[in-house]
């Protein structure tokens, strides 16, 4: 009987819920985010709960690829913050448990929600995404609910400008009203002036009623395509007591088709964008096979590409051999021969020719570009079917052995991290993007950037936390840079506790003796500064003399005196051809303090021991 262990249960139970927590608050941000940059698509238009809800419906499914990755990268670091904060991590491996086996039942997880995601991508988003768009063109064409301003001219009717001067909010009359219609033109323009007036839409939606009360109509009576412009032109004057004018005013919520955007490249999963891509390919091949030939067979100064000649009893055609000429012609005398009129019409011609050939030839690339364009369109669609399932398991390896290395737990430094990670992803992604819609880099290289950036990051926390690494531990890069660029300093102290006291008489035989080694490689090196710095290099004494150093370094660690230990703080941490002056420097100071403790001990006419290094030192 198959049976989880405990351990993989306890991971599970701790990783799921707050990957579901996680996954709904990046959908609702996102979705915020869709509704800010819409929302002048949808404010004033009318539009019912369910319409608005089915957008947001579609919306958040096509936003589920972004939050998606998000949600992986936040839940990860929590979940192993916690376990990290709380030690649990701690216990784990004390018990045996390595982190990548308990990373193992998230990792199979991970492995099923890629394969999920990639179906989703393939099969869902493509349909979400068709619906969602042709709604939200279905909304920006309806037109806006009519609100009458208060003082300014209105102009959201089409046709027709209105001005208010109050309104009644309780009955909704109109007071001093001011109506332009230029709907027949400019020319034909109908003025309007009323006391009052009421506004109201057709129970269809298709017409606005406005009913006027105790007002005035100046109309124009010239037809706009008349052609006299004398000084007296006819108008209308007209005086009512009350006067309905019926507007054209389509005020219906019209879904378009979904046709034209199924056949988007959005709209289509692998296999009818595999579909597509083969087909444009093949006309772009074509097509180009067909201006190539065009190209070649076009005659030059009137002379065909092909002549027709019998041969075996049928007439066939043949390419005309190239015309060797003896002599070069003289253009320039044949065409200065000509006279003025003649001259300048060859300019002409040929100018005209030119051009005519230009327009062409760029038709022709425009028309070429944009199947190009399709191409790679249809490519980048494909390409991002598989990218998300690539980066939910790239921002799990870099979530959880992050959140093992950092153990805080929490919305707090997890969130930090994981919208500062998310924000490089999606730079380095929408680079690729572009670059890659844009032809300035293979569709494959720009699509999949952001996961080449982000893998190799990946398994360096990966490694760093199955090896307890310190990776926020800025010492450990401090002394790595100060190694690289050879500015590292020892920081040795006087210790509080000495266990074994300094020979002095020995040391000083250990530094006599390096001092001589290090003498000998100096002669050897020569005062070539290239020539010492590479002998120097390839030179396998400097292990062993750099031996020498650490050994002499850890034996006056144990020093009382202060004046020593600030003297082997100058040792450097390698021996190079560059710095031996300063060894020997160091070796000198050495000498000198050694040789002062040799003599004190020898004028007391006792050893040297610890009350005498602790008076030394009070000196």
């Amino acid at each position: 009987m198959f049976r989880i262990k405990r351990l993989y249960l306890f991971m599970l139970q701790s990783f799921v819920p707050v990957l579901i927590m996680t996954f709904f608050i990046c959908l609702f941000i996102v979705l915020m985010q869709f509704l800010w940059r819409y929302i002048d698509d949808l404010v004033g238009k009318g539009l019912g709960f369910d319409v608005i809800g089915e957008l947001f419906f579609y919306a958040a499914l096509t936003m589920v690829p972004m939050a998606l990755p998000l949600a992986i990268l936040l839940a990860s670091l929590m979940t192993f913050g916690n376990l990290g904060e709380r030690f649990e991590l701690t216990a784990m491996k004390a018990g045996g448990v390595s982190l990548l086996k308990t990373m193992k039942p998230l990792t199979i997880l991970m492995c099923f929600i890629a394969v999920g995601a990639f179906f989703f991508q393939n099969n869902v988003l493509p349909v979400a995404q068709t619906k969602m768009w042709t709604l939200l063109y279905s909304m920006r064409q309806k037109s806006p609910e009519v609100e009458i301003p208060e003082g300014v001219f209105y102009d959201q009717i089409p046709g027709v400008n209105l001005f208010v001067e109050h309104k009644d909010r309780e009955t909704g009359t109109l007071y001093d009203m001011t109506i332009y219609d230029i709907s027949r033109g400019f020319d034909n323009a109908r003025i309007i002036l009323a006391d009052s007036g009421r506004l109201s839409v057709t129970e269809a939606k298709t017409h606005m009623l406005l009913s006027l009360y105790d007002g005035e109509q100046f109309e124009n009576l010239r037809e706009g395509n008349s052609a006299g412009r004398s000084a007296n032109q006819p108008y209308r004057r007209e005086t009512f007591s009350q006067k309905d004018i019926l507007i054209a005013f389509d005020n219906n919520f019209n879904r378009i088709d979904e046709g034209n955007m199924r056949n988007q490249y959005i709209g289509k999963n692998i296999s009818e964008l595999s579909a597509t891509i083969d087909s444009v390919e093949s006309r772009v091949d074509s097509i180009g096979n067909i201006y190539a030939k065009t190209l070649v067979e076009t005659s030059y100064l009137n002379i065909p590409h092909t002549h027709r000649v019998y041969r075996d009893t049928i007439w066939v055609d043949e390419i005309q051999q190239p015309v060797e000429l003896t002599e070069p012609i003289p253009l320039d005398s044949l065409f200065s021969a000509r006279t003025n009129s003649i001259r300048k019409s060859f300019v002409n011609n040929a100018i005209t020719k030119v051009q005519r050939l230009k327009q062409d030839y760029e038709f022709r690339s425009y028309s070429m570009n944009d199947d190009r364009k399709t191409i790679r369109m249809h490519q980048i669609e494909m390409h991002k079917k598989f990218t998300l399932s690539f980066a939910c398991i790239i921002f799990f390896f870099i979530g959880a052995p992050l959140g093992a290395i950092i153990r805080k737990g929490g919305l707090g430094t997890p969130l930090v991290i994981s919208v500062f990670l998310f924000i490089v992803y999606y730079i380095i992604d929408n680079s690729g993007y572009k670059m890659a819609r844009d032809d300035k880099m293979v569709v494959w290289e720009g699509i999949w950037l952001s996961s080449m950036v982000l893998f190799p990051l990946g398994i360096f926390f990966t490694y760093k936390a199955v090896n307890d690494s310190g990776v926020f531990n800025f010492d450990a890069y401090k002394n790595f840079f100060a190694r690289l660029t050879g500015r590292r300093k020892r920081e040795l102290v006087l210790k509080e506790i000495v266990m074994d006291d300094v020979n002095v008489p020995e040391v000083y035989t250990l530094v006599s003796d390096f001092d001589g080694k290090l003498d000998e490689l100096s002669r050897r090196l020569g005062k070539n500064k290239l020539v010492a710095f590479v002998r120097g290099y390839f030179n396998p004494d400097i292990r062993k003399l750099r031996d020498d150093m650490n050994k002499i370094i850890e034996y006056l660690s144990n020093t009382r005196d202060g004046q020593v230990i600030k003297a082997i703080n100058m040792y450097p941490f390698e021996i190079k051809a560059s710095n031996i002056a300063q060894i020997r420097n160091v070796n000198g100071q050495l000498f000198y303090l050694l040789n002062k403790e040799m003599t004190a001990a020898s004028d007391s006419h006792e050893p040297a021991n610890d009350n005498d290094y602790d008076s030394k030192n009070q000196d």
